[in-house]
């Protein structure tokens, strides 16, 4: 198999054919037409009701995210009133969120989302549809680090480095340590995935009263639990959780979300935004000022458009549903004001996070699973640290030591250490094998682009992290949280202690536990919740007047995917309800 170039911009068939691959060397290839559908935005809300026929109606859109800010986006053709409540007063974009370092925005870091694969197709509509570019977000990177209980190796593709330097530390049995620790994470989690026929398996995508026996399966067991099922040693899961710290800080979560990221490659061909992700819901906003915007359809009129208000500083206190039309109250309070206000609405999207719900006064509650839902849905922690340095000292050095896009992990509080990927050029196809390891990176190579300067400033993403490391380390105070930051990914690269003080120029960091409206970074759920609660979560509530949507109520969980295409999918709910009273 040839690997298929990454080029920037890839068009539709480009991406078809890098999906095809992915799956090909996962041996499962069965599943293309599948995904392409399942991650394919909903039916066109203009198939439901004409442009500008929903005039007059009143609808509150409760988050200025992407979920939000799709459904508005939907909203606005029908001609409907959309009125978006944003609690941050500075900017929108939910856990979309570029610090930039600069007035010139050159010099920035992703302290949310910061990339998306080539098979998350609502994601690409947009994309598209705004004409935004992209260009490739290198995901793994044969120089840099693994650096684990005080020995340090490149991470090389086929794991040999882990296999002789690491290992020992480890009480593995022999059959384990004749594979690579790629192998062994195929044991654990491909293999299971393998067992499911296909046919079964698209379920893990879909949003169902009822599962198949397999996919309960996966959702009974936690990750843990799953690995020991497939039969590793506690050496070999002790080992896996160090080698790739994200394995470790999930531990106790579902196997069911594994297996969703699996079966939708979501880690495959991946891309970015250049000038940061920020320029995402800039887009929308960048629409909705717009009287007659290009990125709608030409038989859409600007008569037919609806006005989009958007309201920043308004948190959202509360929702009741008193009169007899079934109207919808909004409460909610301005920042630096402290009355609280209330405003009607015909229809209501929730975009908020069930964590942010969780707060709100309800007035009928909603109903018993819902209420249950929102009180129990699990969100994961996470800590973000961006930091901008005078020098990429990362990129110093021969082909064999340059270090260009990828990451290092570590079982360090840090956890991992993400490398920028602008200054990356893509060198040559080489042939794929797949029965050596499905977890390989395929084999690609990165190099530095002719126009690259190491010695010119660059942010590193020093830690990214998850669960307890990111409680620890997020809550530790500032000036204690990045000596201990330096100082790891100074042990991490083999510096000597101190040498990164006359580099730093500044930095950032998001905790998004503590973040406000937030309290959490994404969803991520426990055994059973998604048999339990990923249906009702998403219904409509208050006599299909409050629609649902978000990450949260998606199956493409901690993705922007799942906040596009469930932001499109309330839209529709609304005006399928509207058509029903024209």
């Amino acid at each position: 198999m040839i690997i298929p170039s990454q080029p920037r911009n890839p068009s539709a068939k480009e991406r078809l054919e890098m999906m095809a691959f992915a799956l090909e060397s996962e041996n499962r290839i069965e599943d293309l037409d599948n995904i392409v559908e399942l991650l394919a935005p909903p039916q066109d809300i203009l198939t439901i009701a004409p442009p500008g026929s929903c005039k007059n109606v009143r609808v509150a859109v409760l988050g200025g995210g992407l979920a939000g800010l799709s459904a508005a986006f939907e909203l606005r053709k029908l001609g409907f009133h959309t009125t978006i409540f944003e609690a941050n007063e500075q900017r929108i974009g939910g856990r979309v969120y570029t610090h930039y370092f600069d007035q010139q925005r050159q010099l920035y870091g992703e302290l949310g989302a910061m990339r998306f694969p080539v098979s998350h197709n609502t994601t690409w509509h947009y994309i598209d549809l705004f004409k935004l570019n992209t260009r490739p977000f290198i995901q793994t990177n044969e120089n840099a680090f693994i650096y684990v209980r005080g020995v340090r190796v490149r991470n090389d593709p086929g794991g040999k480095n882990v296999q002789k330097y690491i290992y020992p530390k480890f009480n593995m049995t022999p059959e384990e340590k004749d594979l690579s620790w790629q192998e062994l994470e195929n044991i654990a989690f491909f293999e299971p995935l393998l067992a499911i026929p296909s046919e079964i398996r698209k379920q893990i995508l879909e949003i169902r009263d009822i599962y198949s026996p397999q996919i309960n399966m996966s959702d009974f067991f936690n990750i843990r639990q799953s690995m020991e099922k497939a039969g590793l040693s506690d050496g070999a899961i002790a080992m896996l959780s160090n080698v790739n710290p994200s394995t470790g800080s999930f531990f106790y979560y579902s196997f069911f979300e594994i297996l969703m990221e699996i079966y939708g490659i979501n880690f495959s061909f991946m891309y970015e935004i250049p000038g940061g992700m920020a320029k995402f819901p800039e887009a929308f906003l960048d629409s909705f000022q717009q009287d007659c915007p290009k990125n709608y359809y030409p038989d859409i009129y600007p008569n037919h458009l609806g006005d989009i208000d958007l309201r920043m500083g308004h948190a959202i206190m509360g929702l009741g549903q008193y009169r007899e039309d079934g109207a919808v109250t909004v409460h909610y309070k301005k920042k630096d004001c402290p009355e609280i206000h209330q405003e009607d609405f015909d229809y209501v999207i929730c975009t908020l996070p069930f964590s942010s719900v969780r707060r709100l006064r309800l007035d009928p509650l909603f109903s018993s699973r819902k209420m249950q839902a929102i009180r129990i849905l699990s969100y994961i922690s996470s800590q973000k640290t961006a930091c901008l340095f005078n020098q990429r000292f990362w990129e110093i050095g021969g082909p064999d030591e340059r270090i260009i896009g990828g990451s290092s992990s570590t079982d360090l509080p840090i956890s991992s250490i993400w490398y920028p990927s602008d200054d990356g050029k893509f060198i040559g196809d080489e042939e794929y094998d797949y029965r050596k390891s499905y977890r390989d990176s395929y084999g690609c190579t990165w190099d530095l682009n002719t126009k690259a300067n190491p010695n010119l400033p660059g942010v590193l993403l020093a830690s990214y992290n998850w669960g307890q490391d990111a409680v620890r380390l997020g809550n530790e105070p500032n000036p204690l949280r990045i000596y201990d930051i330096k100082r790891q990914v100074e042990e991490v690269h083999g510096l000597y202690p101190g040498s990164l003080d006359p580099l730093l120029k500044d930095y950032k960091t998001v905790h998004w536990n503590t973040e406000p409206w937030f309290w959490g970074a994404f969803s991520f759920l426990s055994p059973s919740e998604h048999r339990l609660f990923s249906k009702v979560s998403i219904e409509p509530e208050y006599k299909s007047r409050v629609f649902f949507a978000g990450e949260h109520v998606s199956t493409a969980r901690a993705w922007m995917q799942g906040s596009l295409q469930t932001g499109m999918i309330a839209a529709n709910g609304v005006a399928k309800m509207c058509r029903k009273m024209l």
